[in-house]
């Protein structure tokens, strides 16, 4: 190949990525498992931090040359900690998967048994039998789930913990609309002596903003979480902890060596910005994302849409799940948004365990980065209307890129309106 082709290749990605970040800034972004970096933590992830290998711990290298990173890391995990006010925390996860598979390997052996939500009750697919736990060996089990209030029925999965007696019990959801019953389960739980694993993913956000549920007060010993969804930071992930020590270098080790070997200082530094934004903006920001997501909730089901949970209010979190198969199922609506610049995704329901992943009856909506962008409840009534319209062949294109022009600087965190401009350092 020669010099000029080998040029025009790298140009080429060069306008795919043009092209992407023209795609997003024109369009209403409604997926529920992404979100903006602020300008600061942008600054992290572009750093010579980013080029660089720091295996193990702070004070415990196999490399030279970490002496700032050992600083760096040390203060990161404290901010997380003090955040969370958890006992312990790892933020050398790469992603909030990753970390998924650090706990299995730290929480469970081949054949021993873990009881999860079903994936067509919204589990994450790292607890299923193709995922993490299962190719790890593990016997699955599942929770008892009340599909019309999409909760977990606790009575239910008492009985089951007291039949199936598991090591691990994990809490996780990639459609996490109500708190996870932990306390309720509590006394069972100690009763059959497990472990409580605490998947917090999508609303790791929400608990740094203390909005949904408290998992370390409420009797989890361990929570796994992305750092990217309602946690506003970069594409990394995270585990906190509050149980003992012998568990704790379990953990480690499942980390490193078990699961990483380099973990992305970049990103880890990015991290602990943000985790340091959430201290000073995590509670305005938590409460916006939940009513937003109430209130498009609301405006949905008033213009006939099947959100489901209607009993308890739609939601407790970022994420809404709506049954469009009266609107030709959920790859269909999807596909008909994008072309209206509105994108989310297509979604399983209850009911949907023999229905292919990708042609599911529903859809699933997060609020959490049109919040990140200053969206508010009347936003959410004009996207709506939006939707509603689009499904019925209006062409709502034009529309959408005029509310989405007042929408284009990251909020809830450190920015320009304090004087800074962090990005400029690194053009």
């Amino acid at each position: 190949m020669s010099f000029n082709s080998s040029l025009n290749e790298a140009l080429w990605i060069r306008q795919k990525a043009r092209e992407h970040t023209e795609l997003f800034r024109n369009s209403i972004p409604l997926i529920a498992s992404e979100n903006l970096m602020s300008p600061l933590t942008k600054e992290m992830v572009i750093s010579d931090f980013n080029n660089r290998y720091a295996e193990g711990l702070p004070g415990h290298r196999y490399y030279q040359g970490n002496k700032t990173v050992d600083e760096m890391e040390t203060r990161v995990e404290e901010l997380v900690k003090k955040l969370f006010d958890s006992k312990q925390a790892d933020v050398r996860p790469i992603s909030g998967t990753n970390a998924n598979q650090a706990l299995v390997f730290a929480l469970l052996q081949p054949r021993e048994t873990i009881l999860t939500p079903s994936l067509d009750s919204g589990a994450h697919i790292s607890s299923a039998e193709f995922g993490a736990v299962g190719m790890r060996g593990c016997n699955i089990k599942n929770m008892i789930f009340d599909t019309e209030n999409m909760k977990v029925d606790v009575d239910g999965t008492r009985k089951v913990l007291l039949a199936e007696r598991p090591k691990v019990v994990l809490f996780g959801f990639s459609v996490f609309l109500f708190p996870a019953p932990i306390r309720e389960l509590k006394d069972t739980i100690d009763e059959v002596g497990s472990s409580v694993w605490y998947d917090g993913a999508h609303v790791l956000g929400l608990i740094a903003g203390k909005k949904f549920q408290d998992p370390l007060r409420e009797g989890a010993d361990v929570i796994s979480g992305s750092t990217h969804k309602t946690f506003p930071g970069p594409q990394h992930g995270v585990i906190l902890g509050n149980t003992d020590d012998e568990k704790w270098k379990r953990v480690r080790r499942g980390v490193f060596p078990g699961v990483i070997s380099n973990h992305h200082i970049g990103a880890m530094a990015g991290l602990g910005v943000t985790a340091a934004e959430m201290i000073e903006f995590g509670e305005s920001y938590a409460s916006a994302i939940i009513e937003n997501a109430k209130m498009l909730g609301g405006e949905l089901y008033s213009r006939g849409f099947k959100v489901l949970a209607e009993k308890n209010g739609f939601t407790e979190s970022h994420t809404l799940l709506i049954d469009v198969k009266d609107k030709g199922g959920g790859k269909h609506v999807a596909e008909e948004l994008e072309k209206n610049l509105i994108i989310l995704n297509k979604n399983m329901i209850p009911g949907d365990t023999n229905t292919k992943a990708q042609n599911p009856s529903g859809i699933r909506i997060g609020t959490q980065e049109a919040t990140r962008i200053g969206m508010g409840k009347s936003e959410m009534s004009h996207i709506a209307e939006l939707i509603d319209r689009a499904l019925k062949g209006n062409d709502v294109k034009e529309e959408v890129l005029e509310l989405k022009r007042g929408f284009q600087e990251v909020s809830y965190c450190f920015g320009k309106e304090r004087g800074y401009d962090f990005i400029e350092l690194y053009k």
